[in-house]
């Protein structure tokens, strides 16, 4: 199980690159699908952190 505050910080990781994710797919350049993509797949580490 996490400590406390190393579960706050995934908490927040989860939500700082959804909304990166959120912003980088309002433009259709390649580097920022790929960027929302990446950020997505950091959330779900994030999440899956916070959740031991």
């Amino acid at each position: 199980m996490l400590p406390h505050r190393a579960k706050e910080h995934c908490e927040l990781c989860a939500k700082i690159c959804e909304k990166c994710a959120e912003e980088c797919e309002m433009f259709k350049d390649e580097h920022c699908q790929k960027c929302a993509q990446i950020c997505r797949q950091c959330a779900e580490e994030c999440r899956k952190m916070a959740a031991m």
